[in-house]
């Protein structure tokens, strides 16, 4: 070992979903929208004038937290936006995540939980999901350092209820809890109504999945004004300037297309909900998504032989091989169109299996 390696900070990172570069490929795992971004969003990035690439961003990212802020009938003062909710959650993580008593997210869930939590030296509780992948909202009243978890959850698309989440954020004034909702377009309830009640809580969301703009990452959290005041301070720490000048701009043109938004939405919600019927007429189980993905096990052929097979036919879904989620294929919603080829796949691969 080098001499200096003994000062590097040696971690287990995330591992993100596979990107794969086939050309006829139906690439069904990464949870990324299907659809373009709104046809606003990108006429504002075509004419955009190049020569402002010299200046640096708004710091304060006004015009975007504005339109948020009109959009979710809140104040600009409690919007924080930042490069994908993974950045507005790792900084949310380093804001508010500095006690010493763990903080609690479920066993099944986000794995760059963990990852954040091990990289800034957090201490940390996994409670166990039922046997139904459903939170115990139980498990989240007792003494903690902070909560997060995902609504619905990831990667099992179930949603807690709002009167669940009220309990805990009620139940635990001397911690901040943080509902990720990343896939909350697609169906559930968001906790937004009760950031004017708590001042304990904070709501994140994200471009990536029901906006269609992962690729410009684009994130956002939402809380009282004292809340999001120490998440700028801790980014104005280490980076003034985290979103650049396109990303603001097609983000601003994205909020305001509501009507593309909600368009986009429901056409996910019913692709989603024709492929719970069709999965199940496959020998398929699984609890009810609410997000632009179904989590989802055969009843006899083992989820890791399917992915296997699947891939070799250029369609691509997320497996996860460790502990209770063995047998799982994490499934995103496609086009109409890419969900009927990945049905006449698993039919002919189960008609293989159990010939």
């Amino acid at each position: 070992m080098s001499g200096w390696e003994a000062n590097v900070r040696k971690v287990t990172p995330y591992i993100p979903g596979e990107q794969p570069d086939d050309a006829d490929m139906i690439k069904l795992n990464t949870n990324e929208n299907p659809y373009p971004p709104s046809p606003s969003a990108s006429a504002v990035l075509g004419g955009m004038n190049g020569g402002r690439m010299r200046l640096y961003p708004d710091p304060d990212v006004r015009e975007l937290k504005a339109a948020l802020a009109e959009h979710f009938g809140i104040e600009p003062g409690q919007v924080f936006v930042g490069v994908g909710s993974d950045d507005v959650l790792a900084t949310a993580f380093l804001t508010f995540f500095n006690g010493k008593k763990p903080v609690l997210f479920p066993d099944v869930t986000y794995s760059f939980y963990e990852v954040w939590a091990e990289l800034f030296g957090i201490p940390y509780e996994r409670p166990m999901l039922d046997d139904n992948f459903r939170i115990k909202k139980e498990d989240y009243l007792r003494e903690n350092g902070g909560i997060v978890f995902p609504n619905p959850n990831a990667p099992t698309g179930v949603e807690m209820p709002l009167t669940d989440i009220e309990e805990i954020v009620a139940g635990n004034p001397g911690s901040v809890v943080i509902v990720d909702e990343a896939y909350v377009d697609f169906g559930a309830q968001s906790a937004l109504p009760l950031i004017d009640k708590y001042d304990n809580l904070l709501v994140v969301q994200t471009f990536s999945k029901s906006r269609s703009m992962a690729g410009m990452r684009i994130g956002y959290a939402m809380g009282n004004k004292r809340l999001i005041g120490f998440l700028n301070d801790v980014r104005n720490s280490f980076n003034s300037y985290t979103m650049n000048r396109p990303a603001i701009a097609m983000g601003t043109a994205a909020v305001r297309d509501d009507d593309y938004f909600r368009m986009i939405c429901q056409k996910i919600i019913d692709t989603r909900e024709n492929t719970a019927v069709q999965l199940r007429r496959l020998g398929f189980h699984f609890e009810e998504s609410k997000a632009n993905f179904i989590f989802a096990a055969h009843r006899s052929v083992p989820a890791a032989d399917l992915m296997q097979e699947l891939r070799k036919r250029h369609i691509y879904v997320r497996y996860f091989p460790k502990g209770r989620t063995q047998n799982y294929l994490r499934i995103t919603i496609g086009t109409p169109e890419q969900m009927e080829r990945l049905f006449a796949a698993l039919k002919e691969i189960l008609g293989e299996e159990q010939a």
